[in-house]
């Protein structure tokens, strides 16, 4: 991060960062319930090269959300979700073509394709790139999402609008439009504490042992969120080595259950961390 320009940061910086995290967070081994070298976790539709795949697949797509954010900048924060959702469908569409129709990252083009969207946005009007104004230009993008498209839908059809009517979960939505207070709160602040790959399992327990992690509730109900969150928390309370993360890894293959949205959100929190 060396020489980054103080007001105009490089293009391909956020872009850069948001693949690499998804590399990093596919790497991290092992991780419980979740797709790594060692294993496919919970998962029987997917494993590590589908996630290889899918990663190559929508890595463009990040310096094209930059750039779009740049080219809108000077347009209100407001309306630019009208803007973004088409990129979003597409870059989908190049997923499912690479893992031929499994869902890899969906929750990750969603708010990495945010993330390197406001970074143009940043660059576009000539404001200092930082963690804070990230998030912070993410929730005035995102103002408003959750009411749109959960709390105002009469009837709930989709998994997200079931969760948020019965739980009043919000989700990947939630986190953006709060620019990701859960990675800020739990996990940015204690970065600096670890190193290496004890630092991302560090942060991927503290994620979830508070994230409520919709996709959690979608495998275990609200039982198998609880279940995972205890097991995180009691885990960063008594310390902990690679052999009790094998250890909760198998148990949470036994339950079926998969932190996804706590992976999604350590992604987040790589690409926020990095940032200088």
């Amino acid at each position: 991060m060396a020489g980054l320009p103080a007001t105009k940061p490089a293009v391909a910086f956020v872009p850069a960062l948001a693949a690499r995290a998804l590399r990093q967070e596919l790497d991290l081994t092992p991780k419980p319930g979740l797709v790594d070298s060692a294993n496919s976790g919970a998962h029987r539709d997917m494993d590590y090269a589908l996630f290889l795949a899918s990663i190559d697949a929508i890595t463009p797509w990040f310096a094209r959300f930059e750039q779009a954010g740049f080219d809108n900048a000077h347009k209100p924060a407001a309306g630019q979700l009208r803007l973004i959702r088409p990129m979003g469908i597409a870059c989908e569409q190049a997923m499912f073509a690479a893992t031929h129709g499994v869902n890899t990252h969906k929750g990750g083009i969603f708010s990495l394709g945010l993330l390197s969207f406001a970074a143009g946005r940043l660059r576009g009007l000539g404001w200092q790139l930082s963690a804070d104004a990230l998030c912070n230009e993410v929730s005035a993008i995102c103002r408003g999402l959750v009411a749109r498209e959960l709390a105002g839908r009469a009837q709930a059809i989709t998994a997200g609008e079931k969760q948020f009517r019965d739980y009043g979960l919000t989700g990947a939505r939630g986190e953006a439009e709060q620019g990701f207070i859960t990675v800020r709160r739990a996990v940015l602040p204690f970065w600096q504490q670890e190193q290496g790959e004890r630092r991302l399992h560090n942060a991927l327990l503290r994620l979830m042992a508070v994230n409520r992690d919709s996709n959690l509730v979608s495998r275990g109900g609200l039982a198998g969120l609880r279940y995972v969150q205890d097991y995180a928390q009691q885990l960063l309370a008594t310390g902990w080595e690679k052999d009790d993360l094998r250890q909760m890894d198998q148990a949470l293959i036994a339950r079926h259950l998969s932190p996804g949205g706590s992976a999604d959100l350590l992604a987040v929190a790589y690409v926020l961390a990095m940032i200088p």
